[in-house]
């Protein structure tokens, strides 16, 4: 009697087909739903999908096609719910070391960006606006050069500041989020302290939400604010500009601190770090 195939090996073809499915307009949805529910499962989801022929093109054309529904919008949820699982799996190319470069040099993020672009309140686009955040969340989490240089030569900020400004609670956190990682690092530092418009158009939106916050608290968000601004403070020229009259006033008279929950001790650290380093301002700072 011949051996039957081993466990692994069954979900390994099951996982092959699913793939092979992607090619196929009448199985995509299905399998898309398996693959998106494998990705934390499959270590070499990643590769296997961007190598293997037409994958991507064809988790591309999934969201191409919901173009035409963004303005006016006319999404359902059943489909943003498909595109959502596309945009997973492309998550999951993102995330990973060896196919994250060459998700950036074939201009993917871009693909993504009307969905950034969208303010309708419907929960669907809110999912939509959401898991598309995660993927560019997913490609800055690692603190990559690489990453940084693209976003800055793309229009995230503008858009970014759209979604903190405008969101919901969980989209401003995850928009703040990737502010915070793209000043954290020093080109991206260097890009927003550039000029004073650049400057002026994330401090009044950081402002904006402090004063929201006060209304409605919520820690993850404060503590994202918080360390914005605490990275705006070690640039000279931004120091002086927040040390002039562009500084919340929650944050100077450490009012902000009865917001941070009593277990939060790093965004306590962080209000005591921007609060010293603002008051060691040399009196000749340079300006914008």
């Amino acid at each position: 009697m011949a051996n039957s195939p081993a466990p692994a090996a069954v979900e390994r073809e099951k996982l092959y087909q699913w793939v092979q499915n992607l090619l196929s307009p009448e199985h995509r949805e299905e399998a898309l739903v398996e693959l998106s529910k494998k990705r934390e499962q499959v270590p070499d989801l990643a590769p296997l999908l961007w190598h293997s022929f037409g994958t991507i093109s064809a988790l591309l054309q999934e969201i191409i096609a919901i173009y035409p529904l963004i303005t006016p919008p006319q999404l359902t949820a059943t489909q943003s719910n498909s595109v959502c699982n596309a945009l997973a799996l492309l998550q999951c190319v993102a995330s990973h070391p060896d196919t994250r470069s060459y998700f950036l040099q074939a201009n993917i993020p871009l693909f993504l960006y009307p969905f950034l672009h969208t303010t309708s309140k419907q929960r669907q686009f809110e999912y939509l606006r959401l898991t598309s955040l995660g993927v560019v969340g997913a490609l800055v989490k690692p603190d990559d050069k690489e990453v940084i240089q693209f976003l800055l030569n793309t229009e995230i900020i503008p858009l970014l500041l759209r979604i903190m400004e405008h969101g919901s609670e969980l989209s401003k956190t995850v928009a703040t989020f990737i502010l915070q990682k793209i000043l954290l690092d020093d080109h991206g530092l260097s890009y927003i302290c550039y000029t004073f418009e650049r400057f002026k158009s994330v401090t009044s939106v950081l402002q904006s939400m402090v004063d929201s916050l006060q209304r409605e608290p919520s820690g993850r968000l404060l503590k994202h604010v918080v360390r914005c601004y605490l990275r705006l403070s070690e640039n000279p020229r931004a120091k002086e500009a927040l040390n002039r009259n562009l500084m919340p006033n929650q944050l100077k008279d450490g009012t902000i601190i009865q917001m941070v929950k009593a277990d939060d001790n790093s965004t306590r650290r962080w209000i005591q770090m921007l609060q010293r380093n603002l008051s060691n301002a040399p009196k000749t700072a340079p300006q914008f």
